[in-house]
């Protein structure tokens, strides 16, 4: 009679597995994944300066869990682009180039993180703007499924606070600005981080954009020019600050060309995705 409790505990334990291994059984991926966009736009990023992490969803519509073989970067490992695959960051010599046998389930999705750092030193031309395009490969052979990837690059003329370490504490001090903030004729500490401009510093021309991390003082006596059609960048929390006895002057001009409104002078932050576009503060 003892053996009939035995018998029915082992069923039960038989059904129970019977019934949850199939999330564990993944099929070959047949290259029917779906994706959230086919091209992804990351947004214009300066020399030196990484792109904002844009986000691709990818789609497994159907009955099945899946398993994709291969997910990497078509220029593999001398990609400029770095992906983060639902957390993974891949099995090549460099993270975030190559990953394998990613696992997505029947009706799911997942998402895939896609940033870039690019320095235009590298890039093989003579041109002050650079397209640079990659593609993120799903799976290969008959299976294989792309999606492109997109980034406008231009260099620029940085202008930032120099860094200093305290070597008692190891952290690093920002340089800040020290002027006469009240007009007593006494020079005064600010916490203000940003440093002056240099007297070669003090004209700001057409030929490549201006990027401003901190703010970019004129000191008393000084004057900063800019020419027509020179584009004015500024990071988070920057600005431009001219002090007592300093001026400013901005030369813009009418354009001849209403979309590319070569004459003016443009003062805009430096995220220039579409959707930054009339958002203050950046």
């Amino acid at each position: 009679m003892k053996r009939f409790p035995i018998v029915i505990l082992i069923c039960v334990i038989l059904s129970f597995w019977s019934s949850c291994r199939k999330d564990f059984e993944f099929s070959p991926s047949t290259g029917n994944l779906e994706f959230s966009k086919d091209t992804v736009y990351l947004d214009t990023v300066f020399t030196n300066i990484g792109s904002s992490t844009y986000n691709l969803k990818v789609y497994n519509r159907s009955e099945n869990d899946i398993l994709i073989p291969t997910l990497r970067l078509g220029e593999g490992q001398n990609s400029m682009y770095r992906l983060n695959v639902d957390g993974l960051t891949g099995t090549g010599a460099i993270a975030g180039k190559e990953f394998e046998n990613i696992e997505l389930l029947a009706k799911d999705s997942m998402y895939i993180f896609i940033e870039t750092t690019i320095d235009i030193e590298t890039l093989a031309s003579s041109e002050t703007q650079f397209l640079y395009t990659d593609i993120i490969e799903f799976d290969s052979g008959s299976n294989r499924q792309t999606v492109e990837l997109v980034t406008l690059v231009k260099d620029a003329v940085f202008i930032y606070p120099q860094r200093f370490l305290d070597n008692q504490t190891g952290d690093y001090i920002i340089e800040t600005l020290v002027f006469d903030v009240d007009g007593d004729g006494t020079d005064d500490e600010t916490t203000i981080q940003g440093r002056f401009l240099e007297p070669d510093e003090l004209n700001f021309t057409d030929e490549r954009p201006y990027v401003i991390y901190g703010y970019a003082a004129v000191d008393s006596g000084d004057e900063l020019v800019i020419d027509a059609g020179a584009r004015v960048h500024f990071h988070a929390n920057s600005g431009l600050l001219i002090t007592s006895g300093g001026s400013l002057k901005v030369n813009g001009e009418p354009s001849t060309d209403t979309e590319v409104l070569e004459g003016e002078v443009i003062f805009e932050g430096d995220r220039l995705e579409p959707g930054f576009a009339e958002v203050p503060g950046q």
